[in-house]
């Protein structure tokens, strides 16, 4: 497979506190890739570069070949990268139908338009149930498969994913879980998923990287991380 995005010796901070610390990873074309780690790794941080809303203070990223360190977030999104935020972020006063066509701010299309929603739709049948109801009257899950959807309405070839089952019902985060690897099957998109839910992540990636403030401490298949004794003991809580 193809390096999709590469993430070079990267070191970032927010003032003078640095939030990565020479930090390398790789996403190919057709994967899901993992980033585990407690709060403050530096799991957000990497995912903030990407987009363009943190410059990196050193190294390179680059998509598809090109360098995408200090190129806006606009330009990010037209080049084929979308994110869903931390904390769901939905319009809350919009319908599900708005939420999601704000997704294609940058297209044109309006006939491509059309069938990536029906696509949004068919993947995601709850948001077709509430589709004229505001977003904010909806459930935690709910929300969080409309912004999945409005991220995919921009039709992206990286689909970034920050701590997508935080604050969800168990149930609903199988759900999203398995929506996620029929987005990657399916709609042949990479993901680059940010998860707490340690298990979940390994379960449903390719491949993974374990962070631990600011720098990768572990790197592999997920299948063989999920066996891997260091990561049960400081990721997983013991026996998985």
């Amino acid at each position: 497979m193809e390096k999709l995005l590469t993430f070079d010796d990267v070191e970032l901070y927010y003032d003078h506190v640095y939030a990565l610390k020479g930090v390398s990873l790789e996403v190919r074309e057709g994967e899901t890739v993992a980033l585990i780690g407690a709060n403050g790794a530096g799991k957000s941080s990497i995912l903030r570069a990407i987009t363009g809303l943190k410059k990196p203070r050193t190294g390179e990223i680059r998509f598809r070949g090109r360098r995408i360190d200090g190129v806006g977030p606009d330009e990010i999104v037209r080049m084929g990268i979308s994110m869903v935020p931390e904390g769901r972020r939905v319009f809350p006063y919009m319908t599900v139908r708005d939420n999601l066509l704000m997704g294609a701010f940058t297209r044109a299309d309006k006939a491509e338009i059309a069938d990536s929603l029906e696509r949004v739709l068919t993947r995601f049948p709850r948001l077709k149930e509430r589709y004229a109801q505001q977003a904010g009257t909806m459930s935690g899950g709910e929300q969080q498969m409309l912004v999945i959807g409005r991220a995919l309405m921009a039709r992206p070839k990286l689909l970034l994913l920050d701590e997508p089952s935080l604050g969800i019902a168990p149930k609903l985060v199988q759900d999203i879980a398995r929506s996620i690897v029929a987005i990657n099957r399916d709609e042949k998109v990479s993901v680059l998923l940010v998860e707490q839910n340690s298990r979940m992540a390994l379960r449903i990636s390719q491949r993974a990287y374990a962070l631990t403030t600011g720098s990768i401490a572990l790197s592999g298949q997920s299948a063989e991380l999920l066996t891997d004794e260091r990561v049960k003991r400081l990721y997983l809580g013991g026996e998985v």
